[in-house]
């Protein structure tokens, strides 16, 4: 009877024993070559675009294959670009959000593992919103701290105002807000920026539902003015105008209705440019907390 190696049969019993526990990809596919979710809920795609899926994953460098998975799931994008169009301030385009939204779903097209039992539609949520928000911190313009800044001289205003029972000075918010003035008058000429309104932003759809009404479409042509837009131009000149001095008021004036540009109104008042400029973005913060308990009286 021949003799048996033991040494070499124990060690190839350790090593099946090793390459068995070796931590492998769970796989989801089933005997059908279908991919299941790890939970048992059902395939991780819809069984009418997995051909789709499975042509591209064979040929993941094909755009066209890419872009026939890609369209299945467009209308998922429009969800989720609206969703979050909701919640946004004016005068973000909903259009980007979607433009990115599509470059987030390409990246979890790419990306997306048909065997590891997860669903798309739960899986490509993260990548999509991700892009969508990607876009809006590029569109913020404005720095975040700049932001931050004009959050807290809102409030510092409205606490002061509270307090006085008036419009607070430049004097009172910098001390409150402990920075020195010049540095309290750039805050406040940066915050001016906030209040930038968007033409596209959307007021309306029309009767046929084909066509949204914006505000570039309604802005009035102020060259044309009737007899009773006049008067009520002429009271709402008086109103802005009354507490400020008389280089305030011709600074007002000049620009908003005699459409002159700041560096016009810096000759005419032999002032510098970045000066006017300051000053109106003192003015429009004084006249902004004045008019804002007024804002019903404005109604039509």
């Amino acid at each position: 009877m021949p003799k048996t190696n033991t040494y070499q049969t124990e060690t190839a019993s350790v090593q099946v024993q090793d390459e068995s526990q070796v931590d492998t990809p769970e796989s989801f596919i089933d005997e059908n070559g279908i991919p299941q979710q790890r939970n048992g809920s059902g395939p991780v795609v819809e069984l009418d675009i997995l051909p789709a899926w499975k042509a591209f994953k064979a040929d993941i460098k094909n755009p066209d294959l890419r872009n026939v998975v890609l369209e299945h799931y467009l209308p998922l994008v429009k969800i989720h670009s609206e969703r979050l169009w909701k919640r946004l301030p004016d005068g973000v385009d909903i259009d980007d959000l979607y433009s990115a939204g599509c470059f987030g779903m390409i990246n979890a097209i790419t990306a997306f593992d048909l065997s590891r039992g997860i669903k798309f539609e739960a899986y490509c949520v993260t990548r999509v919103r991700g892009s969508m928000l990607d876009e809006l911190r590029h569109m913020d313009w404005l720095p975040r701290m700049v932001r931050s800044q004009a959050s807290k001289l809102y409030e510092a205003t409205n606490a002061l105002e509270a307090h006085l029972g008036r419009q607070p000075t430049e004097q009172e918010l910098a001390q409150h807000m402990q920075m020195p003035l010049r540095d309290m008058e750039k805050l406040i000429a940066t915050s001016s920026c906030l209040n930038l309104v968007s033409l596209d932003k959307k007021k309306w759809s029309t009767s046929d539902g084909n066509k949204s009404m914006t505000e570039k479409d309604i802005v009035a042509d102020k060259r044309f003015a009737s007899p009773q837009k006049r008067l009520a131009r002429n009271d709402v000149v008086r109103l802005v105008t009354k507490g400020l001095n008389r280089s305030e008021r011709l600074i007002m004036i000049l620009y908003y209705f005699e459409e002159l540009t700041m560096k016009e109104i810096g000759a005419t008042l032999d002032l510098s440019e970045s000066r006017v400029s300051q000053l109106h973005s003192n003015i429009l913060h004084r006249l902004k907390g004045q008019l804002d308990d007024r804002r019903g009286e404005f109604k039509i």
